[in-house]
């Protein structure tokens, strides 16, 4: 299989796919990557520890900050304690939600981010525009000028005026 067909396929997978926490699996959301296709994790008990990144997933799909993914624990880790068995996106949430599964401590979270994910694209649709990719993994700085600021930039400039 070339890595395109591949790539087409592992992704079909993870948007199309609607899947339930067995037994031993759990809902967790990410905290970050820790590189070396690792990632920090919170369950809904409040524990915090790496789990891996499958290598179907590697290079295929990409998780951020504040994403919930399906987890399956595993023996054989101390640092490692789980694997990532499926990342759930918008729709998928939904549906774990619908069917009573979700977590209650990730409820208002999850909630809100659907949410406004559901609003956001419905103001894009109707604006027209682009979807343009917005990086929400940096902070947005705003900076704004002051009026002392401005006072002292006119202040100066009638200085010079009046010599």
């Amino acid at each position: 299989m070339s890595k395109a067909t591949k790539r087409k396929h592992v992704t079909k997978e993870v948007l199309d796919d609607y899947v339930l926490p067995e037994d031993n699996q759990k809902i967790v959301k990410i905290l970050g990557g820790k590189g070396n296709n690792l990632h920090e994790i919170e369950t809904s008990e409040g524990e915090k520890y790496l789990v891996s990144m499958p290598t179907k997933f590697r290079k295929n799909v990409w998780i951020k900050r504040g994403d919930f993914v399906l987890i399956q624990p595993i023996e054989e880790g101390e640092k490692v304690k789980a694997e990532i068995v499926a990342i759930l996106y918008a729709e998928q949430i939904k549906y774990i939600q619908s069917q009573g599964k979700w977590p209650k401590e990730f409820v208002p979270l999850a909630s809100t981010e659907v949410c406004a994910d559901i609003s956001s694209d419905d103001n894009d649709s109707s604006s027209g525009s682009d979807d343009l990719f917005v990086n929400t993994n940096r902070p947005q700085c705003v900076y704004e000028l002051t009026d002392s600021s401005e006072n002292e930039l006119s202040d100066s400039g009638t200085n010079k005026d009046d010599h």
